[in-house]
């Protein structure tokens, strides 16, 4: 999984460990901490509802937050789209620091008078999200209990919500409830969307900071575990094997290659919509789909032409033979240039 498609969970991750660690080098954490005797009732710095989100009070905490952004933010983000997913992320955090605010003032005589640092309450809603969104792909048992793949996240979520008692676990309750409030129709959250001026402003300046959003690239050409390695032994047969070469492709067959120019289309690709019954008794009476089935690719007239014209020295059966077992004509002109060497 890539952050493909996720740009905001991506920016959250590397913001929330940007700020925890530049809170933590410059000794400031008594900025972020929010407790309401005497931030709240006598100093009325009522600013720090809003900035202990910004950043967590260690890295464990940090570690755990990530692990569990991008596992379940990832997804929900791509269910939702970014533009929803911001505005979702938005509307948590000022309905959770609400909840947070009213619950210390209900229960501070009881000891909870303060909450945990950092945007934890956004990793609760986002995790409600996911299990309410997100099914369960396997499922199996430890010890008896019954366990899905959805699990392991939850056990992340659970260490996060008891490291700092009691103020994690009401943030932890606090962004549950927020999820839940997102999902009802309590209130018209879902339609709520951030200002065109902050989305514009968020692609032209903050898109470049994220980086790059493109998935992984794989290679779709499969080849003998020989040829993967580089080692002496290997090289040194390497030139016997490559006459028995496979190129096994896994991407999907474009039809026609460089090699062949676009004039040639209908005459060497056929289109879909000609399988039709006589083709098929066709292909049976010339041996074709004998030779589909077994895994060998039918060379067309043109490309063996082309072939026999650019191996002037090889026999005609060699050419076809080179054609039926690549995938194209490129990786047939490969094959036959270093059977020659």
């Amino acid at each position: 999984m890539s952050f493909e498609n996720a740009a905001v969970t991506k920016g959250l991750i590397a913001f929330c460990a940007v700020s925890s660690t530049f809170v933590g080098i410059f000794d400031i954490k008594h900025y972020f901490h929010l407790q309401l005797i005497p931030h709240i009732s006598v100093h009325h710095q009522y600013w720090r509802l809003i900035s202990h989100n910004l950043a967590f009070s260690n890295s464990s905490d940090v570690f755990l937050a990530s692990l569990i952004l991008y596992n379940v933010g990832v997804p929900i983000e791509r269910q939702f789209g970014s533009i929803k997913y911001a505005s979702f992320a938005t509307v948590s955090l000022f309905v959770a620091t609400f909840l947070e605010f009213i619950t210390i003032l209900l229960f501070y005589r009881v000891g909870i008078d303060h909450i945990a640092m950092g945007p934890s309450t956004l990793v609760f809603a986002i995790l409600y999200q996911y299990s309410r969104i997100v099914p369960a792909v396997y499922t199996f048992k430890i010890f008896g209990v019954p366990l899905n793949n959805k699990s392991f996240n939850y056990l992340l979520a659970l260490q996060l919500a008891v490291s700092r008692l009691p103020g994690s676990a009401v943030a932890a309750i606090a962004g549950i409830l927020t999820g839940q409030i997102y999902r009802s129709d309590l209130a018209p959250l879902k339609a709520y969307r951030l200002p065109p001026t902050i989305v514009r402003f968020a692609i032209q300046f903050l898109s470049p900071l994220v980086g790059s959003l493109r998935p992984p690239r794989r290679s779709n050409r499969a080849l003998p575990d020989g040829f993967a390695s580089g080692g002496a032994g290997v090289r040194s047969n390497s030139d016997a094997m490559r006459q028995n070469e496979e190129v096994i492709t896994t991407a999907r067959n474009s039809g026609l290659t460089g090699l062949t120019s676009r004039a040639q289309a209908p005459a060497d690709v056929e289109p879909a919509a000609s399988q039709s019954v006589m083709r098929e008794w066709v292909d049976e009476l010339t041996g074709r789909a004998d030779r589909a089935n077994a895994g060998l690719r039918v060379a067309s007239e043109t490309e063996i032409f082309t072939l026999t014209s650019m191996f002037p020295t090889l026999e005609r059966e060699v050419v076809i033979g080179a054609l039926q077992r690549s995938p194209n004509i490129e990786a047939a002109v490969e094959t036959l240039l270093a059977s020659q060497n």
